[in-house]
């Protein structure tokens, strides 16, 4: 079992940044492949970012690559996501995730392990 608690979430205008954080506990986290997703009201809950167990490969949904950047630091057992460049489309609560795999996969239903998110409201 992991837990996972996220934040950094918050109010930003159009071209700014933000730094998500998501901590982790329970098991090894360094056994877990882990993901960021973005839900806005009234839409699915879609993939954004996702990174391997040692942090050498990267995965990115084509709506952030090159303004978003997700790293992992396995000794403080946390994944980060670096948002800059923000848009009023990227406006949603953001959820951490983690998949008990070394595979990467981008599916929501890939991963076994979920925060309970943080809001991130992007103005124009």
């Amino acid at each position: 079992q992991v837990q996972l608690v996220e934040s950094g979430g918050g109010l930003v205008q159009a071209g700014g940044s933000l730094r998500l954080s998501c901590a982790a506990s329970g098991r090894t986290f360094s056994d877990y492949v882990m993901g960021w997703f973005r839900q806005a009201p009234g839409k699915e809950r879609e993939f954004v970012a996702a990174i391997n167990l040692s942090g050498s490969i990267t995965n990115y949904a084509s709506s952030v690559k090159g303004r978003f950047t997700i790293s992992r630091d396995n000794a403080k057992n946390s994944v980060i996501l670096q948002m800059n460049s923000l848009k009023p489309e990227d406006t949603a609560v953001y959820y951490c995730a983690g998949r008990f795999s070394s595979r990467i996969l981008i599916g929501r239903n890939d991963y076994q392990y979920w925060g309970k998110g943080t809001l991130v409201t992007v103005s124009s």
